[in-house]
């Protein structure tokens, strides 16, 4: 026990050593110092992102309602207990859980969760198996409303112009003409028009003119109107004319290029504080390209504070989750693998932040075989998204910022293993691909994530008027050029194959100084202070959500969930060596190597 221990020390002390901090982001005196990079921006303060705007846990909401498969379709009598529970009073928020005991249920339609408060929750063995395609390529679960909910429906006279000549990313105030009819807990849309005058200064989205020798080619770069951004705020102060919001912009709002302003919406019909806990969907197919089947396992549309922790999907032929004006929540420990169907647009996109995806989190997701395991389809309504300590297994393409100008996305501790090509992961020009996809993804970040430093290839370009960054990432290649016909400036790299990057995480730090906690405590614990290895024996030092055991070439080992202190896990005796624990804690994610 003491050799193991002894071991697990000096690697974590030879890590110590090389310990070292970004000249963007330094922690002085237990708070986060942000530097400018040379153009004068700072990195983005992601911690907003999750549930209740990263600042309230998920709720330990009570079973109200229990119920066990029957033979045939399940879907209406599943939908028939959801509709039970929604009518229930909404007591702080919750209304109230519904179990499906074990067992298996077949859904031959779509469930819908339309209500506020409500929990559709598994136990081991619950799995909702989709068959048919009746509704062809239909979603299975729907939690959130029927449609679209987002800031076109304008309130009357509430309109106000942003005075400011610039905002800059990363600011939590603006300045408008007259802030009087504004209140402090009211939800605001900022909108940054697409304007003639900033299509010509990010030059129409970097999409190129057609090739005049192909006259059939069309003319796919952007125009007015096109991609207008737009914030989904509340306000958390009002000062004469400056308001204050409860989340950053993340990028510049120029008023020499868009005449931004701000207003009140109408979010009627938004659900609030639903989500989904402990559930499996299985999509039945007949495997191979086949297409008509059930396409989203999950669909998350048109809420606020959701969440999905512990669920599991596979057969899906475009997403495992799919988010659409979703906003401040968390989807933490599910999986989405083995998508179904043409390996083309539009499909495989394992989990998938879509339009209007704003400030949302998914930690400790596992994503297997799809196109892009973990992207932003989304346009320019979409921002904030994090991907915190993800795996993504045999990617097929690229994780990625996908078209139209998403800000803002992280990828914090994202790790590529069993990857079928170099280049796995970018925040790029997408140039004509699509439909003039374009400027991809701006003033995002990666940071610290992992593509294999021998093999893996990395894209990250400077957008014009924004940045992107890559910081303590490990790939043999991080290149400006990621594709043909992009041949753009390279991206803010820093400390490529640099191990030992303080802090691990840039989300977990930045919640960590938002909360007044030290940032290098919450993020830097090392597995050998929350693990003791003696022989094939692992005992947990503290309660442990989940402990997944990789070898150093990427293979899941052994895994465990809801590890109490104490407890004494034995390890086959086949696994020996040097490998990677990823230890789960309610306020710790870490990845250390261990030696067993």
């Amino acid at each position: 026990m003491r050799r193991g221990l002894g071991i697990i020390c000096l690697l974590y002390c030879s890590l110590s050593m090389l310990a070292w901090q970004s000249a963007l982001l330094t922690v002085q005196d237990n708070t986060l110092v942000y530097h400018p990079d040379a153009y004068g921006f700072v990195l983005p303060d992601f911690s907003h992102a999750g549930y209740m705007g990263g600042d309230g846990q998920i709720p330990d909401v009570p079973t109200v309602s229990t119920i066990s498969p029957v033979s045939g379709d399940n879907t209406a009598h599943i939908q028939a207990a959801i509709d039970a529970v929604g009518k229930l009073p909404l007591v702080n928020g919750k209304r109230g859980a519904l179990l499906l005991s074990a067992g298996t249920y077949e859904i031959r339609g779509t469930i819908n969760v339309p209500y506020d408060g409500v929990v559709l929750r598994g136990e081991s063995g619950t799995v909702l198996r989709a068959t048919g395609d009746t509704p062809h390529q239909r979603d299975v679960l729907v939690i959130g409303a029927s449609s679209r909910i987002w800031g076109g429906s304008e309130r009357s006279n509430t309109r106000q112009y942003i005075t400011d000549n610039i905002v800059h990313p990363g600011a939590m105030t603006l300045t408008v003409a007259n802030a009087s009819g504004y209140s402090v807990g009211q939800q605001i849309i900022i909108f940054h028009p697409c304007s003639a005058s900033w299509l010509a200064a990010i030059n129409y989205g970097g999409v190129p003119y057609p090739d005049p020798s192909a006259p059939s080619d069309p003319d796919e770069r952007w125009t007015v109107g096109q991609y207008a951004v737009s914030y989904h705020r509340y306000i958390t102060a009002v000062s004469g004319n400056t308001i204050r919001l409860d989340a950053p912009v993340f990028y510049t709002l120029n008023k020499s290029l868009a005449k931004s302003y701000i207003y009140v919406p109408n979010m009627s019909g938004t659900v609030y504080g639903s989500g989904i806990e402990n559930l499996t969907i299985e999509i039945i197919s007949a495997g191979g390209e086949d297409e008509n089947h059930a396409w989203n396992a999950v669909r998350f549309r048109s809420i606020e504070n959701a969440w999905a922790t512990d669920c599991t999907f596979s057969g899906f032929g475009q997403s495992g989750i799919v988010t659409e004006a979703c906003r401040r929540s968390s989807f933490l420990r599910c999986k989405a693998v083995d998508p179904i169907g043409i390996t083309t647009g539009e499909r495989k996109y394992n989990f998938n932040t879509y339009l209007y995806s704003q400030l949302n989190l998914f930690a400790d997701c596992y994503a297997r075989a799809g196109r892009h395991n973990y992207i932003s389809n989304g346009t320019s309504g979409t921002s904030g998204n994090v991907f915190l300590n993800c795996i993504s297994d045999g990617a097929l393409n690229v994780n990625e910022g996908h078209r139209g100008w998403t800000q803002g996305m992280l990828y914090d501790n994202h790790r590529d293993i069993n990857m079928t090509r170099p280049f796995t992961l970018g925040l790029y020009n997408r140039v004509a691909m699509g439909t003039g996809h374009g400027w991809a993804a701006v003033q995002s970040v990666l940071w610290n994530c992992d593509v294999d430093a021998s093999y893996g290839t990395i894209g990250l370009q400077q957008p014009p008027t924004a940045q992107n960054y890559a910081i303590g990432c490990m790939a043999k290649k991080i290149t400006g050029n990621p594709v043909s016909a992009s041949d753009f400036t390279l991206g803010y790299v820093e400390g490529r194959n640099k191990s030992g990057l303080e802090p691990r995480s840039l989300y977990l730090a930045q919640l960590a100084a938002r909360h007044g906690t030290t940032p290098t405590e919450l993020v830097q614990a090392p597995a050998a202070e929350l693990l003791c290895v003696a022989g094939n024996a692992i005992t947990a030092r503290t309660d442990i959500r989940q402990l997944m055991i990789y070898s150093p070439d990427g293979k899941l080992l052994y895994s465990a969930a809801n590890v109490q202190a104490n407890r004494v896990l034995t390890i086959d005796a086949g696994i020996r060596g040097i490998v990677f624990a990823h230890v789960v804690c309610d306020n710790i994610s870490t990845i250390q190597k261990i030696v067993l």
